[in-house]
């Protein structure tokens, strides 16, 4: 059974609103390059001196943890929303078989069904 478009368009627009909260946390640490949905975590200098640049080296490890989660959530927001455009949204990308709307509610970026 396919989605109707008050459900599609309820689903579209949690994505979107992901989306944006997606980039705004990216946007706290990290720099957009050239390759759209790729971040750069930005280096932030606090002081010299020995305890501050190890509170340095430590937050970047962090934002480069945490970039790279973003970066992943990001990047399936963004594929949904393609999917959209093509008319395959909500599609399992493995069995070719309709996502459950109680999953999609659940995780409105999620590309297969449960087991699959």
């Amino acid at each position: 059974m396919a989605l109707d478009n008050a459900v599609l368009e309820s689903l579209k627009g949690k994505l979107l609103a992901e989306k944006m909260r997606l980039e705004g946390e990216l946007a706290r640490f990290a720099k957009p390059t050239e390759i759209p949905g790729n971040y750069e975590t930005q280096f932030s200098t606090i002081g010299t001196a020995p305890d501050e640049n190890a509170s340095e080296v430590e937050e970047y490890a962090s934002n480069v943890a945490l970039e790279g989660t973003l970066e992943t959530e990001l990047r399936d927001v963004n594929s949904a929303l393609a999917k959209f455009d093509v008319g395959t949204y909500g599609i399992c990308e493995k069995t070719g078989e309709l996502i459950p709307i109680k999953r999609l509610e659940a995780y409105p970026a999620a590309r297969t069904i449960v087991g699959a």
